[in-house]
């Protein structure tokens, strides 16, 4: 082939050499663009990640470390390295499924009855009627309440010699509804009820005011009626913020605190120690390495339990 049929070929490959060199430093350019910009983020996220580090990560990882060591209830005492054994003989002692057992219990009587009576009062409370800002502000009330001052309000109610609802359910005198070993666990998830209520109106309130009521209209124009509206329109557009209800407010029942401490303290026989109390007493005797297990186990339970959630929960949520 003669040079003369070489010549275009040549010249094309020269101009996208030319190309690619005006381009290279124009790439070399963006690069550098983005390697500030994710420096000037990485600078800004620092704050906070170094926060989590030192009052989560280690924390957490602290604790799963202690759980491989016998702990001493006296400082002076070094501590005995047992690795996992007293990981094993922890998480299948009867004290640690029985308080577990406990807990999915006093789940199951707080979590699902809050979120319908949350979604319950939103609904009677978007009706739009005079003086129902009056009933908005008395359902939501709670959410100004601690569980301090809701358990010792429900404390004296429940008291057996001058609480009212023991004199109204005609028990008073002698034991009590939370010295009951039937009746403790469900009066305490009551009085978790009653205090986390208001938070939950709040929440299934704003997300009834954000649905469009052009759908609502339109379905009622096609002769739906309330109840169907309801089950075909409102509630799917509620699932988002019930299934965010949900996350929350198991996590947050794995970990109620305050008002056993202040109601039964565990009791009777041990039929209130759910796992976050057992974790407490452990700690009040000293038994740290035990503390530490269950603390570990609390979390993976509540990342498992979070997790399946995520999985197979999710998917029925209508995001639209």
């Amino acid at each position: 082939m003669s040079d003369a049929g070489l010549a275009p070929g040549a010249a094309a490959l020269g101009e996208v050499a030319a190309g690619a060199a005006r381009d290279a430093p124009n790439g070399r350019r963006r690069l550098g663009r983005t390697g500030r910009e994710a420096a000037v983020g990485y600078l800004f996220v620092l704050p906070a990640m170094a926060i989590f580090a030192v009052f989560v990560f280690y924390p957490l990882l602290r604790t799963f470390w202690l759980g491989f060591f016998r702990v001493a209830p006296y400082p002076t005492i070094p501590s005995k390295f047992v690795g996992l054994s007293q990981y094993k003989s922890v998480l299948t002692s009867h004290d640690f499924w029985a308080s577990l057992g406990r807990t999915v219990e006093f789940v199951i009587l707080t979590v699902p009855i809050g979120i319908l009576l949350g979604v319950g009062l939103a609904t009677l409370a978007d009706a739009r009627i005079r003086g129902i800002r009056f009933f908005r502000t008395l359902y939501s009330s709670t959410v100004a309440t601690s569980v301090a001052v809701a358990s010792v309000i429900f404390f004296t109610l429940l008291n057996p010699t001058v609480g009212l609802f023991s004199y109204w359910l005609g028990i008073e005198g002698g034991n009590g509804i939370l010295q009951s070993n039937t009746w403790a666990l469900p009066a305490v998830a009551t009085v978790t009820v009653w205090q986390n209520i208001g938070f939950t109106f709040i929440l299934m309130s704003a997300a009834l005011q954000a649905i469009p009521q052009d759908l609502l209209e339109a379905a009622r124009i096609d002769g739906a009626g309330g109840r169907r509206r309801f089950w075909r329109v409102t509630l799917p557009l509620l699932s988002p913020t019930v299934f965010f209800a949900g996350v929350v407010g198991i996590i947050a029942s794995f970990q109620a605190f305050g008002q056993i401490d202040l109601l039964t303290q565990g009791g009777p026989d041990n039929h209130t120690m759910v796992l976050i109390y057992y974790l407490y007493t452990s700690f009040q005797n000293n038994d740290f390495g035990t503390a530490s297990v269950l603390a570990t186990a609390l979390f993976f339970i509540l990342l498992a339990v979070t997790l399946v959630q995520f999985r197979f929960i999710e998917r029925r949520v209508f995001y639209g």
